[in-house]
């Protein structure tokens, strides 16, 4: 009987094995070579994959290759960072075009920088183009499943929520706030040149400008100042860098993660309940301090959001994720976005310091040496172009990414269901096609008729997206950049340090990845 016993517990592991390789084998391998073939029917080629890793490796030895020669290169300001961040993307585009497919693990994906494809794929209408599932578990612990990662009826109903808060009225009524949050860090600047004996001083800029940002996104959405959420930004931060220090792209499908975490995860996830116990208490603290106001010109975000739970008549737990959620949403992308756009701008006008002297003129003769206000703010044109040039080589968001939850038409193509569509923005902004040969140099008047007429394509200027996906803090963070951008001109004249070194890192937002460091002098 021990040996039939054993004979049977043999035969059933065997069996069981057997099982569960035809169900990875028709759920993994099968799917994705009928969504390979769909693909290559339609005359769509690409690199050709290994087996089960995809292109993984090809990706791997390059990303390798491209950081051994960066570090052995000298320091230099070069605009087109595409071919550092993304070697892989980069040299596939110089073989197949900027319409290709490649395979990373199981899963396939299409790259998509044909203007007319990128402007249809960014204005469908339908709910069957979402973001990629498996980027937003990687990004769970971050965002939760607010507007940024949600799909479906789930991202429409969020985004009704969400998109009162950041009309241009209630942006207008936020101006007062930006320049208030803006006063201390200039005073700080001033006593750092003052420190120096009062010429000049070499000041990192990075993280005062993220200080000063989520300072205007706690007062404007939260009703608090930065003091009182700085906990969860520096929880979130640390989040940011974890998420960022394994590649989203590349790391291998976490199967069966519910039985083999690695600490890395456990450390991820005790992060996101020490952030939704700070944010939960935030909230409750809100509710006991401010009455509800029926009065939509003075509510704030959560404010929103709180009433919008409460009229669904969510459970406790739905109305919880939320709320929480969707603060943390907007307390990661409503304040390091801007932040990363106003360092790469001052950057920019260290470099160009020819632009600063055009600016203070224009400053000079708008606001006749008061600080901007609402009146002024859209009278300040050659600002505005230097965003938009800004945004143009540095967009915070590298990419656009889509997945089909169902088989959808984007052009002339045809999407099978789970392939994922990826636009590489700094490629599409810098492409000579669209652009011209001086794509790749500063040049903030080519904006100068607005951005429709900037250049070939219209559709193709996608720093905050297009279409129904468009980021909803759009207007917030350029009236932002002006009066903060407006200020600091009005007090400073600056130049590139020579401590400064130019490494755009991808951080989940292309970022200065060792700071901006510029000689602060007062005007």
């Amino acid at each position: 009987m021990e040996i039939r016993s054993d004979t049977f517990s043999a035969v059933s592991s065997i069996l069981a094995l057997v099982f569960l390789v035809m169900y990875l084998y028709r759920t993994f391998l099968l799917e994705a070579e009928k969504r390979k073939w769909k693909l290559k029917r339609q005359g769509i080629r690409g690199p050709a994959p290994s087996f089960l890793c995809g292109n993984v490796r090809e990706m791997k030895k390059l990303q390798k290759s491209v950081k051994a020669a960066d570090a052995n290169q000298a320091d230099f300001v070069a605009h087109d960072y595409t071919s550092t961040l993304f070697p892989y993307f980069v040299e596939w585009r110089n073989k197949y075009g900027t319409l290709y497919t490649y395979s990373i693990w199981m899963r396939q994906h299409l790259y998509v920088n044909k203007p007319e494809l990128v402007r249809e794929m960014n204005q469908n209408m339908t709910l069957d183009l979402g973001k990629p599932t498996f980027l937003s578990e990687k990004l769970a612990p971050m965002l939760g499943n607010g507007i940024l990662r949600s799909n479906g009826q789930s991202w429409s109903h969020q985004r009704k929520i969400v998109a009162q808060e950041f009309f241009m009225d209630k942006v207008k009524g936020m101006v007062e706030l930006m320049k208030e949050s803006a006063k201390p860090l200039l005073q700080k600047w001033e006593e750092y040149i003052a420190a120096e004996g009062g010429v000049t001083a070499d000041v990192e800029v990075y993280a005062d400008l993220r200080e000063v940002s989520a300072d205007v996104i706690s007062r404007a959405c939260f009703g608090s100042s930065y003091s009182k959420g700085k906990e969860i930004f520096s929880l979130l931060r640390s989040l940011q860098n974890a998420v960022s220090e394994k590649s989203l792209f590349l790391k291998f499908p976490s199967f069966g993660s519910r039985f083999f975490r690695k600490k890395m995860q456990i450390w991820m996830d005790n992060r996101k309940k020490e952030i939704d116990s700070l944010i939960w208490d935030a909230v409750q603290e809100r509710q006991q301090e401010r009455p509800e106001t029926s009065s939509s010109s003075k509510k704030d975000l959560l404010q929103s959001i709180l009433e919008a739970a409460k009229d669904e008549n969510l459970d406790k737990d739905s109305s919880k994720s939320l709320i929480v959620d969707n603060c943390k949403t907007i307390y990661f992308a409503g304040h390091e976005t801007t932040a990363v756009s106003a360092s790469w701008c001052l950057m920019l006008l260290a470099l160009y310091p020819e632009w600063q002297d055009i600016l203070r003129a224009e400053l000079a003769q708008v606001c006749k040496g008061q600080l901007p206000d609402n009146d002024t703010l859209p009278h300040l044109k050659m600002l505005t172009m230097v965003i938009h040039e800004t945004l143009r080589l540095y967009p915070p968001g590298a990419f656009v990414s889509r997945e089909a939850l169902e088989e959808t038409q984007v052009g002339d193509i045809v999407v099978p269901k789970g392939v994922c569509l990826w636009t590489l923005i700094p490629s599409l902004h810098r492409d000579p096609e669209i652009w011209g040969p001086d794509a790749n140099e500063f040049k903030p008047e080519r904006f100068s008729e607005g951005v429709s007429k900037a250049c070939n394509y219209p559709g193709t200027y996608i720093p905050f997206g297009l279409g129904p996906r468009t980021c909803l803090g759009k207007k917030f963070a350029t009236v932002q950049l002006k009066v903060l951008l407006s200020m600091i001109l009005s007090k400073f004249k600056f130049t590139l340090s020579p401590n400064y070194r130019h490494c755009p890192a991808y951080r989940m937002i292309v970022e200065p990845g060792q700071g901006v460091q510029i000689l602060l002098q007062k005007v």
